[in-house]
């Protein structure tokens, strides 16, 4: 668009054919006027706008002159209330200047805003600038430095987030829905993680060690990392980190951690591995009997007399498996105290008792027996082969434990031994057939030499012998059966039959010596639960080491049976003890002729292990397939 100039008479634009109709001295000077004219007006249209220009900037100062004096006292205002805090006044400062720099936007936005689809879209109002996205607040400061545990470790949780909002089937966000990680929140004290929760949780173990390592939190999006989104998004700096991180799970998961990640060590110096028990003492009774109180009052459950509160006392020695030591794992008191004062309120009592406490510990053994009770009746039903009356040769009872969960039970297992000439060899039938581990195997091989230390020292063993666990279709592991194994292996030599209503639990080593297991009161419950059902006699009983006498917290019971003479447990040292008990047989001891004396046990050993050696020499030292191991 443009302007033109024409002649004009009367009001009215000459048309072309009559201005030429002119004189040519009236065109001349119409021309010259006109030429003057644009000269005029092209000198005004430069001039509008710079004339707009003023405008606009007197405009803005009016603006600016009224906006400063609208926001003059309630600014000053709110400077008051933060006069102590340099910080917070010149934030405040500035939001001021920002609003009078920025007034078209604030003047202009509610215009913008012509529908409700122009609303939608917009992401945030004109104030909205000036909010503050409290990342982190402390409502108590008087509480000290921030302890804080995360029980969900996730790499948003910990590190922090942004979020997005769909607006348009798009996704939008701003500064305000920048959301703080728990390292936000401990930022100054103290953190704590559960290792297993954090390890489980895909990139928060790395985050943690970065986190830690530059002494900064950097939010960051698990989606980016493994492609899922490439949207824009906002990129917060980094934040100074001062915290304490404590990691708290089982002690072989740290073993297992820091033998696989060497910065382990770098970024966790401080180890606290805390025990399981405490040795008992008046005090640490004492102390227990407070901690159930506690359970009690915190719950709100009801109070445990003297007798209960003894009761489970008691029971924490048997959870610690020693008569010397109290357990610290709280979380099982808590179950054992809960469900007592369950049921003293179903038995109309007002304070939990010795009895409740019973009936509680006696039903938590109930609903996690059922293998126990099968593996009971299979034995009552003689599926499963124990005998617990007459004598065998070359057959023990053993007894073993079986864990599952936080439940164990012991039953016995019979142990069989057939012996004959041979290269000197001892054969583990669960190890031929890889169902022994490597402790079973350890334990097996210390009985030979055992038998090449004591016996036959003048010549070479000549002896093939054979151990089993009988109907055993499971693995062994643990050298717990090696002294019920060397009972079966004496006995199948010396040919005297052994004691069947006994029961044997212990390793042994090279010398003869019975060594502490563990696992022993359930493994004597499981013998005598049997023994039990067919009937006690009297003559039943467990062998077991002596060490582990210290360890016994059986149950009632088996306690009463034992004080009344119907079941008994025998604690020895040496194998000559325990050979000797279930055979009825000394021993024997190797006297100053180096023989052995008539009618022991180990007189009939070396004698047997003698015509082993001469039998062979008579087959002319020929092997047999039995021969190889």
């Amino acid at each position: 668009m443009g302007f033109g100039m024409a002649p004009m008479r009367d009001g009215k634009v000459v048309p072309p054919a009559e201005f030429n109709a002119w004189s040519e001295a009236g065109q001349r000077a119409t021309r010259d006027a006109i030429e003057e004219l644009e000269k005029e007006l092209e000198q005004t249209l430069r001039s509008i706008p710079r004339m707009e220009k003023e405008q606009r900037d007197a405009v803005r100062a009016l603006d600016r002159e009224t906006a400063e004096f609208a926001v003059a006292q309630p600014f000053e205002q709110v400077k008051a209330q933060f006069g102590d805090l340099p910080a917070v006044l010149q934030h405040i400062e500035a939001m001021r200047a920002d609003l009078l720099e920025n007034l078209p936007f604030f003047i202009s936005a509610e215009a913008a805003a012509q529908g409700p689809q122009q609303a939608a879209m917009r992401l945030v109002g004109p104030y909205d600038r000036y909010e503050v996205n409290v990342l982190v607040t402390q409502a108590d400061h008087a509480a000290g430095a921030p302890v804080v545990e995360e029980p969900h470790p996730t790499l948003a949780n910990l590190v922090g987030r942004i979020e997005y909002l769909q607006v348009q089937g798009a996704l939008v966000t701003n500064f305000r829905l920048i959301k703080a990680g728990a390292l936000h929140r401990a930022n100054g004290g103290t953190i704590l993680l559960d290792a297993r929760s954090l390890l489980t949780e895909p990139f928060s173990w790395v985050a943690l060690k970065r986190a830690l390592l530059q002494q900064e939190v950097t939010i960051e999006d698990v989606a980016r990392f493994i492609g899922l989104t490439t949207t824009v998004s906002l990129e917060p700096d980094p934040i100074p980190l001062s915290v304490k991180v404590v990691l708290f799970g089982d002690r072989m998961l740290y073993y297992l951690l820091a033998s696989v990640d060497p910065e382990v060590a770098q970024h966790f110096k401080v180890i606290a591995d805390f025990d399981d028990d405490i040795s008992r003492s008046p005090a640490s009774e004492g102390m227990l009997a407070r901690l159930i109180g506690e359970i009690a009052a915190q719950e709100k459950l009801r109070p445990l007399d003297r007798g209960g509160v003894s009761r489970a006392v008691e029971h924490a020695a048997r959870l610690a498996d020693d008569a010397n030591k109290l357990t610290l794992l709280v979380e099982r008191m808590h179950d054992l105290v809960a469900e007592a004062n369950h049921l003293a309120g179903r038995n109309g009592r007002q304070m939990v008792t010795r009895a409740d406490v019973d009936q509680a510990i006696a039903q938590q053994i109930h609903r996690a027996s059922r293998l126990r009770e099968r593996s009971q009746e299979m034995i009552l039903r003689d599926i499963a082969l124990i005998d617990t009356a007459g004598t065998r040769v070359g057959q023990v009872n053993g007894l073993s434990v079986l864990s599952l969960g936080d439940y164990s039970f012991g039953r016995p297992t019979r142990i069989t031994c057939r012996t004959r000439p041979g290269g000197g060899k001892i054969v583990d039938i669960e190890r031929e057939v890889e169902l022994g581990g490597p402790l079973h195997s350890k334990g097996v091989l210390i009985l030979s030499g055992f038998l090449v230390g004591r016996y036959a020292l003048d010549s070479p063993m000549s002896l093939y012998a054979s151990l089993v666990f009988e109907q055993s279709y499971g693995g062994v592991d643990g050298d717990s059966a090696s002294s019920a194994e060397l009972y079966a292996l004496l006995s199948a030599l010396a040919e005297a039959p052994v004691r069947q209503d006994l029961a044997v639990t212990g390793s042994v080593n090279q010398h003869g010596v019975v060594q502490a297991i563990g696992g022993v009161n359930e493994k004597i419950e499981g013998f005598f639960d049997v023994c039990s059902a067919r009937g006690l006699t009297g003559s039943q009983g467990v062998l077991i080491p002596r060490a582990n006498v210290q360890h016994l917290m059986l149950r009632a019971d088996v306690v009463e049976a034992c004080a009344a003479g119907r079941f008994a447990i025998y604690p020895v040292e040496t194998i000559d003890q325990g050979i000797a008990l279930l055979s009825g047989m000394p021993a024997g001891q190797r006297g100053d002729d180096g023989a052995y004396p008539a009618g022991s046990v180990n007189r009939a050993v070396e004698e047997r292990l003698k015509r082993f050696t001469k039998a062979r020499k008579e087959a002319g030292g020929a092997k047999s397939d039995a021969d190889v191991t």
